[in-house]
């Protein structure tokens, strides 16, 4: 391939495309990650720009991800960082966000653009609130203390865990421990609150060895963010495949209704609707009333659903004429979803865990109670990266089983590249 190749469109041609921007919808029961969902029922897509691959100005191989893929989120940004770090692989993101209504880097994107960069020492081009274009060549990750706050960019309430999820693949594999301290949103609008994170996420992680703690020092609502988190990392040799198919009995359900600097009433109200809720199927559950530090005033209703072992989590956030009972409704609707699924693993889980199957050692499997775009999106993101193959067996709005044959990575090992 020469130096500078012109990207070239691609083979395949999905129907329902327009002008080369890909509109997602319901996929085949067997959804082949080599062409990500169309939304005629077609089946698989690959980016308007298809290749995958150009030679830097090193002659080293340079990742190219469209954003503008899938769902068009944040999380194609996240993924593509966290992996470019981890494998020390230069990577060129365009389109950033292009499926969002506000495309581009905004101030929680960008702060973990920053994130990484320092994390490795690494190089950015184009790291600027609005760009839809960026270039990250990462460095070496060492571990050690940082702190970030997305407010220094601008005041806003973007969200720390997302911020988390950037850095914390490389920081699982760096030479030793780490303590970050994240400043921003804790609980915010479309993104894993750090409650979820603290008591879902990360014992999940566990079970394949990975080794990270966090708390909530202080509760970030939006939109006055303010919150802070603290989170330490041990360093790992490798991960261990997981097997997530055997769904057991359900041992408990506890819950937490949390206000700041609001009525204790409110969080009352939250706990009494969802006993109710739950006594109508004879189902019982423990709920925590927590008066939670924070700069702002905020609400938020979090239950957590252990079938044996394994965790399940599902939230509500409160909002200015959004009435106390509605937040419990929409709880106890998507545990209800997710417990009447069968399945193990509920789609948030699924969609967080499928970097760390692909990094580890042996054939990982979970059934899901949802395949969503998000999660097929970011599969197809993982494996422009990493030489695997997922096998998605559903369709997108509805259960399915996900299984893919890890890498094995280990630290210091040369990176892989993708098939």
């Amino acid at each position: 391939m020469p130096a500078d190749v012109s990207l070239a469109r691609s083979k395949w041609t999905c129907p329902c495309s327009s002008a080369g921007n890909w509109r997602l919808c319901r996929a085949p029961a067997k959804i082949d990650t080599d062409r990500p969902p169309c939304d005629r029922g077609e089946g698989g897509w690959e980016a308007p720009s298809a290749s995958r691959y150009r030679h830097g100005g090193s002659g080293a191989m340079v990742v190219r991800i469209d954003g503008s893929v899938g769902e068009g989120g944040g999380q194609i940004l996240r993924t593509s960082l966290a992996l470019a770090a981890l494998l020390s692989r230069e990577v060129e993101i365009v389109n950033i966000r292009r499926g969002r209504k506000v495309p581009g880097l905004q101030p929680q994107h960008l702060t973990a653009v920053r994130a990484i960069r320092d994390i490795t020492r690494g190089r950015t081009l184009g790291d600027e609130l609005g760009s839809e274009l960026l270039i990250f060549r990462p460095g070496t990750c060492d571990g050690g203390v940082y702190e970030f706050d997305v407010s220094k960019i601008r005041a806003s309430a973007g969200s720390v865990s997302l911020i988390f999820q950037t850095v914390l693949p490389a920081l699982l594999f760096a030479p030793r421990p780490t303590h970050l301290i994240l400043r921003g949103g804790t609980h915010v609008p479309f993104s894993p609150p750090t409650t979820y994170v603290e008591r879902v996420f990360l014992p999940a992680l566990r079970r394949m060895g990975g080794r990270a703690s966090l708390k909530t020092v202080r509760w970030g609502w939006y939109p006055q963010g303010g919150g802070i988190v603290e989170a330490d990392i041990e360093p790992v040799e490798r991960l261990s495949a997981v097997e997530l198919t055997r769904r057991e009995e359900l041992v408990k359900i506890e819950g937490l209704a949390v206000v700041s600097n609001l009525p204790l009433s409110i969080a009352e109200r939250f706990c009494r609707r969802l006993l109710q809720r739950l006594a109508h199927s004879e189902l019982v559950a423990e709920v925590e009333l927590l008066q939670a530090p924070a700069s702002g005033k905020g609400a938020g209703l979090f239950a957590f659903a252990y079938y044996g072992d394994v965790v399940a989590g599902f939230s509500a956030l409160g909002e200015v004429g959004k009435r106390a009972e509605t937040v419990a409704d929409e709880v106890h609707r998507a545990f209800m979803a997710h417990h009447r699924s069968g399945k193990v693993v509920e789609r948030h889980l699924a969609d967080q865990l499928l970097l760390y199957m692909a990094l580890a050692e042996g054939r990982s499997t979970m059934t899901v109670s949802e395949i969503t775009t998000h999660l097929v999106t970011n599969v197809w993101v993982i494996e422009q990266f990493l030489p695997v193959k997922f096998e998605v067996d559903g369709e997108v709005g509805r259960p399915g089983v996900i299984s893919v044959e890890g890498v094995g990575f280990r630290p210091g090992a040369t990176s892989p590249e993708g098939s």
